[in-house]
């Protein structure tokens, strides 16, 4: 007899990579919500959870498993519902340990050295820089998501103006995000700031890495380790990349923090990524920033080098078994998910056609595109772009050699039509 598994924000394209994870055949996938309820415009999440349990009440059978792969509101609302519903999930209080920025530094304090400095600035009145961190810094409320109101501060006039764009911004996220931390028993210190507030970090310098992994019965265990590569000049992301081309030691070095620091947050029966800045030569790394779930973007750059999607152990944990990957071998050794973006505003005045994708995905072996933007919109418009650059196109990638992956993105990127206007 099939389980039935529901995901929160399910979407056609996750959906078919959920039916490609081993044991798949053995289970009904269904959504609950929409993309549009979970990510577009205002988070009302008292009324999300309410429409979530309607959904899931309407439904005449066993419910087996309730998983995500967003970030918030989906990381947060996964576990107040599996409580409801006695099922497996992460505590609340670890994911939001995690999410919090400034209650995630004051965690990893605990147990590793390896963290920017860092302090909360008060939004109220004339904001000041705080002492101890000198400029470049970055600005950033304690909760947001893909680089939203993050901004890289050189002076004083550039932190003025970040923090206008950010105390105009920041109520989105911040205001259902404390929803969620009023359902907890809070430290005075992050009870006192709440889900409103806005931190300063110093810059950290190194090339970007990350590890993704989870948590099953307290052993953590890390199963991938990947590259972020920026567009030259820019914090823009340009590729994700699979496996890691770092130094051995500098790999090991990113796997023993996540074990501290994913141990510290209590985060079991759980996924996570955690972002890192690296220096190649040393292996010295910090810890950028730690997301308690896997990235459902890179979930075919798994699959294209492991053979397995990523999503695979968050299916496992939702049922409450091992998620250890059963031994495969993807189709390339090196796979990553590409960027292609704009740099300047613009009204988007044409996109590639379907039949154009499909001749360069025919002529380029490995290569997979998925447009970000529709003809007719302004590019300021779009939703969850970082604080400097548009996207306009997704693509996964998988080639045999990091060389040979870049050759392919140009020769994608040069035959992709775009036409914009001011």
């Amino acid at each position: 007899m099939a389980i039935d598994i529901f995901v929160l924000g399910l979407d056609e394209a996750n959906e078919r990579t959920l039916r490609r994870i081993p044991g798949a055949e053995n289970y009904r996938f269904h959504g609950v919500l929409t993309i549009e309820d979970i990510q577009h415009g205002e988070i009302p999440i008292e009324d999300l959870l309410e429409k979530a349990q309607r959904e899931l009440d309407a439904f005449d059978g066993e419910i087996g498993a309730i998983i995500g792969y967003w970030d918030f509101p989906v990381s947060t609302m996964v576990p107040m519902l599996c409580k409801r519903y006695g099922l497996p999930s992460a505590p609340l209080e670890a994911i939001v340990k995690c999410e919090h920025k400034y209650w995630s530094r004051l965690e990893q304090a605990k147990v590793i050295d390896e963290y920017p400095e860092f302090a909360i600035v008060d939004l109220a009145g004339s904001p000041e820089k705080p002492e101890k961190i000198d400029y470049p810094l970055w600005l950033k409320p304690v909760k947001s998501f893909s680089s939203e109101l993050a901004f890289h501060v050189g002076n004083e006039q550039e932190f003025t103006e970040a923090v206008k764009e950010i105390r105009e911004g920041i109520s989105r996220v911040g205001k259902p995000f404390q929803f969620v931390m009023d359902q907890l028993d809070l430290p005075p210190e992050i009870a006192e700031i709440g889900g409103e507030a806005c931190l300063a970090e110093a810059a950290l310098t190194g090339v970007q890495a990350a590890v993704e992994g989870y948590v099953y019965q307290g052993e953590v265990v890390v199963y991938g380790v990947l590259d972020s590569i920026n567009y030259p000049g820019t914090t823009s992301f340009l590729r994700h990349q699979y496996p890691s081309q770092l130094p051995d030691e500098a790999q090991a070095r990113m796997t023993e923090i996540a074990q501290r620091v994913m141990k510290q947050v209590g985060l079991d029966h759980g996924t996570f990524s955690i972002e890192y800045f690296v220096h190649p030569e040393s292996s010295q790394v910090s810890v950028l920033e730690i997301n308690p779930r896997h990235s459902q973007s890179h979930a075919e750059v798994f699959e294209d080098v492991d053979g397995v999607p990523n999503h695979y152990r968050v299916v496992q944990l939702g049922l409450g078994k091992d998620p250890a990957r059963p031994p495969r071998r993807g189709e390339w050794a090196i796979a990553a998910k590409w960027y292609h973006r704009r740099f300047e505003d613009g009204v988007v005045e044409r996109v590639p056609t379907d039949e154009e994708i499909a001749e360069i995905e025919r002529k380029i072996p490995g290569v997979q595109i998925q447009l970000v933007v529709e003809e007719g919109q302004r590019l300021s418009d779009l939703p969850a772009q970082d604080s400097y650059s548009f996207e306009l196109a997704d693509m996964m990638i998988g080639a045999a050699s990091e060389k040979e992956m870049e050759e392919k993105f140009d020769a994608a990127v040069d035959a992709l039509q775009f036409r914009f206007s001011a």
